[in-house]
């Protein structure tokens, strides 16, 4: 019994060694060699191998569009270098302003902070700013460029309800009955709701005979929902369009249309996803034209700006990214289905922005290259 316990003592002893060995020659380990050479021609905050933590905190959630944003903002700071984690609060506010105060507690260096509509979220922000922390905010309360230090990014909201109302006005040729999906509070919506108000009073053939919108883990199914008893109001003859501001309004309008046998009201909406993008190819689908930004495009944006922050750069207060209209007529013409990535090959420039991206990020993303 002794002499085992020996032997397993002195084999115990030699692993500890090997071990001790090892982490004292394991230079070669990215993250070693990162902490003690210098990594030339990035910002000094980087140079010494820092990866700093960053948390991106979305109030709204349970559509693609938010998974593809998310997934953009945590693709571009983790090939920068950068720790990142992402929450959703699925339309939450509890939720939301928690996830935020959590945060703060905890050793995060800078935040992208999503759709916060609120006033509290204005307090909350200020509080990150006083904690030295770098703040993002992406289609949030405008008050909030009022906070030093803070860019503001949006997508151009007139320009999406503009491009797609457009279309409806001259596809209804001025005269139609529409219901409008719309959920108030939340700043993009707003302004979506202001060209959408003016577009109605200069167009007087327009009428809008019914609304629905909530923001929730789950506003495509109540959205369908909706639809579906409000087409049971309207027979055929009585309903020509829908206006929707969200695609998660959007998919659930178009479902409940298909189901319903009444794909003849058509469908304008806002944004854009694979799963929008294959509902709007569908032969015989009721939806026209959305408007959009790649979402995936508008995390990665978001994310840049953080990191210029981090590097002690300047950076803009406020700032929107240019939309897009598609058009089911472009995609259905399309020998291949059309998806998020080739979608660039029917949307010149689609996914693709070279805005706030500098060289030093190029260098960044090779130091750190999987």
């Amino acid at each position: 019994m002794k002499r085992n316990f020996l032997k397993s003592a002195f084999v115990s002893a030699i692993a500890a060694t090997l071990l001790l060995t090892g982490c004292a020659t394991g230079g070669e380990t990215k993250e070693a060699t990162g902490s003690n050479t210098p990594i030339e021609g990035v910002p000094e905050r980087f140079a010494n191998g820092d990866q700093p933590k960053i948390k991106v905190i979305r109030k709204i959630g349970g559509d693609d569009h938010t998974a593809q944003f998310l997934a953009g903002a945590k693709q571009e700071g983790e090939a920068l270098g950068f720790q990142v984690d992402v929450f959703t609060a699925n339309g939450d506010t509890a939720k939301f302003h928690d996830a935020i105060n959590q945060a703060l507690n905890q050793d995060y260096d800078g935040f992208v902070i999503s759709h916060g509509d609120d006033d509290a979220t204005v307090n909350d922000i200020q509080k990150i700013v006083d904690a030295g922390k770098s703040v993002v905010a992406f289609d949030s309360n405008a008050n909030l460029t009022s906070v030093d230090g803070v860019t503001l990014v949006s997508q151009d909201d007139e320009a999406l309800a503009t491009l797609s109302l457009d279309q409806l006005v001259k596809e209804t040729k001025g005269e139609a009955n529409i219901a409008y999906l719309w959920v108030d509070g939340f700043p993009p919506m707003v302004r979506r709701n202001k060209v959408y108000e003016e577009v109605l009073a200069n167009n007087p053939g327009i009428k809008e005979v019914e609304r629905f919108g909530v923001a929730a883990a789950d506003t495509s199914v109540q959205t369908q929902n909706a639809v579906a008893a409000m087409l049971n109001k309207y027979p055929k003859g009585e309903l020509d369009a829908i206006f929707a501001t969200w695609d998660a309004f959007a998919i659930g309008a178009a479902r409940a249309l298909k189901e319903a046998g009444r794909e003849e009201v058509k469908i304008y909406g806002i944004d854009v996803s694979n799963a929008d993008l294959q509902e709007i190819q569908r032969e015989g689908s009721a939806w026209r034209y959305t408007a959009a930004v790649d979402p995936k495009l508008i995390g990665s944006v978001n994310m840049r700006i953080l990191a210029k922050k981090l590097a002690g750069e300047e950076t803009p207060q406020t700032y929107d990214l240019e939309a897009s209209l598609i058009s089911q007529e472009d995609l259905q013409k399309s020998k291949d289905p059309v998806n998020m990535v080739n979608l660039s090959e029917i949307i010149e420039g689609w996914g693709q922005s070279t805005e706030f991206e500098e060289d030093w990020m190029k260098t960044l993303k090779e130091h750190y290259k999987k």
